[in-house]
C-alpha cells in the first residue's frame, strides 16, 4: 500500500494536481497526499474502508464488553436466578418495595389482611432497623419478605464487595426480626451485574423483578395505578407496587387502588400467592 501511495504522489507531482500548501513541508502533506491517493485508487480506497470498518466494529465490541450484559442478556444467561414472573397458571403475586414505611406499609397491610391476600414485601434494612415492628407484622401476618438492600443504592454503580455488604448488612437484620435469611432479593431500580448476580447465584438467592409495574412511585391516582395493572397482568404475573417511598413521596393512589384491584382480579379467576409460592420455592436460604 505505502508503494503505491509513493508511486500516487510521484504522479501528481508530475502532474501539478498536489495544491502548493501540500508540498512546502512535506511531513505536513503526508495525510493529505494519502487521502488523495487513496481516493483515486479504488484498490486502496476498499483496502482503507476494510480496515476502518474493522476498528469500528473492535471499538463497538470493546465498548460492549465494558458495559456488560443488558439487564435481558442476563435474563436469558440466568433464567434460573433472575425471574420477572412464575408459571403460567392463573396465580400472580403482589409485591410491595421499599418497606417498611409508616406511612403507608400499615394501611397497605390492613387492605391485605381484610381480603386474605399473603403478598411478598422487599425490605430495605436502615428502615428495617428504625421500623422493626412493621417487618415483625409482615412475618406474623403471613407475608412473605425479600432483601431489598440496605440503603437501595443503584447496584450497577457500585462493586460487588459493596454489593456483598449491602445484601449481607440486610440479611443480618431481617433474621434477627424474623428469624431467617430471605432468600429473595429484588435490586433496587431492577438493575444488576453479571458479576454480582453469578455471587448471588452461587449464595442460593433468587433475584425477583417484575412483569407489571404500577409506576405508583410517581404518586399517580388510584384510577392510573389501577389501570395499570389490570391492563398488563397476565398468567404467572409478579406485580410491583410499593408500601414505601422516599421524602414527599405519596402513595394513596395505591393505597386506595389495592381494594379494587384484588376484586377484579378475583373475579377473573386469579389466586393470590407469595412469590415463594409462585416459584416453588423455599423463603429463606437453606
Amino acid at each position: 500500500m505505502l508503494k503505491k501511495i509513493a508511486l500516487c504522489f510521484m504522479f501528481y507531482l508530475l502532474l501539478g494536481g498536489i495544491p502548493q500548501a501540500h508540498t512546502e513541508i512535506l511531513g505536513t502533506s503526508i495525510p493529505t497526499l494519502t487521502k488523495l491517493c487513496v481516493a483515486s485508487d479504488p484498490v486502496l480506497h476498499k483496502q482503507q474502508s476494510k480496515q476502518h470498518t474493522k476498528e469500528v466494529n473492535s471499538t463497538h465490541r470493546n465498548q460492549q464488553k465494558n458495559k456488560g450484559l443488558s439487564l435481558s442478556q442476563l435474563y436469558r444467561k440466568f433464567p434460573e436466578t433472575i425471574v420477572t414472573k412464575g408459571p403460567r397458571s392463573k396465580k400472580i403475586a403482589l409485591t410491595f418495595d421499599d418497606v417498611p414505611d409508616p406511612r403507608f406499609t400499615p394501611a397497605v397491610l390492613n387492605v391485605l389482611s381484610k381480603y386474605h391476600i399473603k403478598a411478598t414485601f422487599f425490605v430495605v434494612g436502615k428502615r428495617a432497623e428504625e421500623y422493626p415492628g412493621l417487618v415483625s407484622r409482615m412475618k406474623r401476618e403471613g407475608h412473605a419478605i425479600g432483601n431489598h438492600s440496605y440503603d437501595h443504592p443503584l447496584f450497577t454503580k457500585i462493586p460487588l464487595s459493596q454489593f456483598q455488604k449491602q445484601i449481607v448488612t440486610t440479611d443480618t437484620i431481617i433474621h434477627n426480626i424474623v428469624g431467617y435469611n430471605p432468600r429473595l432479593i429484588r435490586p433496587p431500580y431492577g438493575d444488576i451485574t453479571e458479576e454480582q448476580l453469578k455471587w448471588a447465584k452461587k449464595q442460593g438467592y433468587k433475584i425477583v423483578n417484575w412483569n407489571v409495574d404500577s409506576l405508583d412511585w410517581k404518586g399517580l391516582r388510584k384510577n392510573e395505578v389501577k389501570k395499570n395493572i389490570l391492563s398488563s397482568v397476565g398468567r404467572g404475573s409478579i406485580i410491583l407496587q410499593h408500601a414505601g417511598g422516599g421524602v414527599g413521596s405519596d402513595l394513596t393512589g395505591t393505597i386506595q387502588a389495592l381494594p379494587e384491584v384484588i376484586q377484579i382480579l378475583r373475579s377473573r379467576g386469579y389466586i393470590f400467592v407469595t412469590v415463594p409460592e409462585l416459584l416453588h420455592i423455599p423463603v429463606n436460604i437453606q
